[in-house]
């Protein structure tokens, strides 16, 4: 039997190598996760075109993923600094790879992502379209449009982010809702801009059973896009937001009668108090399906340290049934990430993410830090460093600040609670 997506597959009971290796990795029957595939509960995003992919999955039952955005820009347009990022991000975990490129020679970058990445690539070709096509955004054609979005099935990437929930009848609430940022998504805000100055439907929209055909052909995984998505809290949970949310999920089964697979994207920007109800309300609308959200960033007043404000919102959304973070780094809203930006963005994000796989009681989450304890119990600082979720940083820490003792830290000294119950429970004496 031949199939044309996971999806097709897991609907003709063909059990795919990627399916093998997200079970073994998750540690899930893979019965269970064919079963799982086919209702569109989770995702495998993997190209044909994308050889060096180590499969990953996304959704129900399986360990939160996050995702790191890369990308040249006018101002930062450099691409062997791009790809240096890039490698340090999968050296840090990163389970997938966005290319948010909008400058210059963004297939030349993509092409070599996808080439030695063993991470999914997503992208976001409107951010493309108009340095690809060489065109003002208004004199752009759905046509051409469409052509940006097969080139870049073509070239490998895994999923891409369609805004095609933003109809007309959607920028409508936005024009109604006097949001105080309006809309802050950047494809979002282009495409809007795109409908306004030729008062035409979202081509997306519009031609979606297209984009379907694409996405099948090559088994990209549709991300669908949340244009409307909250750039602050103000803005959280509004009538725009949710008739978006409404649409993508009459397009999420648009997609699935196409076996195509398919991930929705929500906030953004949110209170506390809003994020589980939001989380409820994105698995109801959209029928289960996977949920990646960009933080959601917890207050606005934190610039610089963003990734914090992030990971807050993450553990919560994640927790409450969000499959995918998107990290967010120190410099959110500032400029575009240096290296270390990068790494302490996704740090921030793991530790979200595991938070919520603890809560979520995902197997062999709590493992991992059940051995962590046991190394403080042991007063084995080499183990606990090996074992920490940045080795390089705890390494460095411990080493900055050496103990007279080698089975202590300069915190405690002597009075180490560790060494203190150590040695009382094995019947020794205690010497302060």
């Amino acid at each position: 039997m031949t199939y044309t997506t996971q999806m097709d597959a897991a609907k003709k009971g063909i059990v795919t190598k990627e399916m093998n290796l997200v079970a073994a990795k998750e540690n899930m029957d893979v019965k269970k996760l064919m079963d799982l595939v086919a209702q569109g509960k989770i995702a495998i995003p993997a190209n044909k075109n994308h050889t060096s992919l180590q499969a990953a999955g996304v959704g129900e039952g399986l360990s939160t993923k996050i995702n790191v955005n890369l990308g040249v820009s006018e101002d930062c347009c450099d691409i062997e600094q791009e790809i240096c990022k890039v490698k340090k991000a999968i050296e840090l975990k990163a389970d997938a790879i966005m290319d948010l490129s909008c400058f210059g020679k963004t297939r030349e970058f993509r092409r070599r992502l996808i080439e030695f990445s063993p991470a999914m690539i997503g992208t976001v070709p409107m951010y493309d379209a108009v340095g690809f096509l060489d065109k003002e955004l208004k004199n752009i054609t759905a046509e051409e449009f469409l052509s940006v979005v097969e080139r870049h099935a073509e070239d490998g990437v895994d999923f891409m982010t369609i805004h095609a929930g933003l109809n007309r009848e959607t920028a409508g609430k936005v024009k109604l809702e006097k949001r105080l940022t309006n809309i802050v998504s950047r494809g979002g805000s282009l495409l809007f801009a795109w409908m306004e100055l030729n008062n035409q439907e979202n081509p997306f929209y519009e031609h979606y059973d297209r984009v379907l055909d694409i996405c099948a052909k090559y088994d990209v995984t549709i991300s669908l896009g949340d244009a409307c998505r909250p750039g602050c809290i103000n803005d959280a949970t509004d009538a725009a937001q949710i008739q978006e949310l409404i649409v993508l999920g009459e397009l999420t089964k648009r997609a699935w009668a196409k076996n195509v697979q398919v991930i929705v994207e929500g906030p953004g920007h949110m209170p506390l108090n809003q994020i589980t109800g939001n989380v409820m309300l994105q698995k109801k609308l959209c029928h289960g399906a996977p949920f990646y959200v960009l933080g959601p960033l917890v207050t606005d007043v934190a610039p610089g340290y963003d990734h914090i404000t992030s990971a807050i919102g993450g553990a919560i959304a994640a927790a409450a049934g969000a499959d995918f973070l998107c990290y967010v780094t120190p410099a959110e809203h500032l400029r575009l990430p240096t290296m270390e930006d990068m790494k302490e963005g996704i740090v921030a994000a793991r530790i979200a993410a595991h938070a919520a796989d603890i809560a979520k009681g995902v197997s062999g989450a709590k493992d991992w830090d059940n051995q962590m304890s046991q190394a403080r119990a042991d007063i084995d600082f080499d183990k606990m460093i090996e074992l920490s979720i940045d080795p390089e940083k705890s390494g460095r820490y411990r080493k900055e600040s050496l103990p007279e003792h080698s089975d202590t830290c300069t915190m405690c000294g002597k009075m180490c609670a560790m060494k203190t119950m150590k040695k009382i429970l094995n019947g020794e004496e205690v010497d302060i």
